[in-house]
Order: structure tokens, then C-alpha cells, then sequence
């Protein structure tokens, strides 16, 4: 499938991963039910990118399940901060150089600490945003996390 090259992309073509690129044909941000429909796969396999701000004043990228809720108090555990919030949307384009819906944890304006929920691991392949509304990128779960230093957490409320 030819799909545009974002910056996401190009980062797993020059490391050489192996993916499967999707476009959705979406001209606005969709839920994580329609998503996965459209993908014909789960939603725990749709994982979005969220985009957060340390007590230290850092910023740092969390990917989880689509229809899960980042828990706030297990994420700043996960980067060792005393608290974590997340960032104003007005800011995600300014920070990252992605639109709200688009938003990939690859190829982003500055490299930032990221995080995978742990429930990656039991799914290959997973699913995110290849940077833009509608494109998602297909991946075995461990050649991102080898490859971009992502690492696997505790991340979802219970």
C-alpha cells in the first residue's frame, strides 16, 4: 500500500524494520473502536500516543491500548518523577511537530523519554500513529522497543 512518508516512517526505514503501513483515508481524528474496525483487529491492539510533562519539568511519550486510561500516579513511577500530567493540546503541535490524532511516538521534533504499556508484549503485531490522521503503522511490538529504546511499563488504571 503506498502510503505518504512521514517522519515516523522514515525513521523505520532507515533502521530497517519491518512494517506494514495503513491508511485509513480519515480526515479527522477517530476512536479507538472505529480505528481497529477499520484496521480489523482489536482495540487492545490499537495503541495511541500520549504526550506528557514531569514534576522535573521533562516531557515524556506514553503509548497504551487505545481503550485504556493512562494512570497518572503509574506513570510518574514509571519515569521516576514525583508527578506527571498531560501537556495542553495546544502544545502537542509546538513540542512534538504532530497534530492532535496523529501524534506518532516516532519521529517527533526532540527525542523524549517513551513508554510502552506492558500489555504490548502479549500482541504482535500492534498498531499507532505514523504521524498522520488516519496513517497507522503495523509493527512487531519488540523491534520497537529494541530498536527506539521504548520501554515497557505498568501504564493503564485498573
Amino acid at each position: 500500500m503506498k502510503v505518504k512518508k512521514t517522519n515516523a516512517i522514515r525513521q523505520l526505514d532507515t533502521h530497517k524494520i519491518d512494517y506494514v503501513p495503513h491508511d485509513l483515508k480519515l480526515s479527522e481524528a477517530a476512536d479507538a473502536q472505529t480505528v481497529a474496525h477499520l484496521l480489523n483487529t482489536t482495540e487492545e491492539q490499537v495503541f495511541k500516543t500520549l504526550v506528557t510533562v514531569g514534576h522535573d519539568k521533562e516531557h515524556y511519550v506514553f503509548m497504551l491500548p487505545a481503550n485504556a486510561h493512562l494512570s497518572l500516579k503509574k506513570a510518574a513511577r514509571a519515569v521516576g518523577t514525583k508527578k506527571i500530567e498531560m501537556i495542553a493540546q495546544k502544545e502537542l503541535f509546538p513540542l512534538t511537530g504532530y497534530v492532535h490524532g496523529g501524534c506518532s511516538p516516532l519521529g517527533m521534533k526532540k527525542k523524549f523519554a517513551t513508554f510502552i504499556d506492558q500489555s504490548a508484549l502479549s500482541h504482535d503485531p500492534i498498531f499507532f500513529s505514523g504521524g498522520q490522521i488516519g496513517v497507522q503503522i503495523e509493527i512487531n511490538p519488540n523491534d520497537l522497543i529494541e530498536t527506539f529504546q521504548v520501554k515497557p511499563a505498568d501504564l493503564c488504571e485498573d
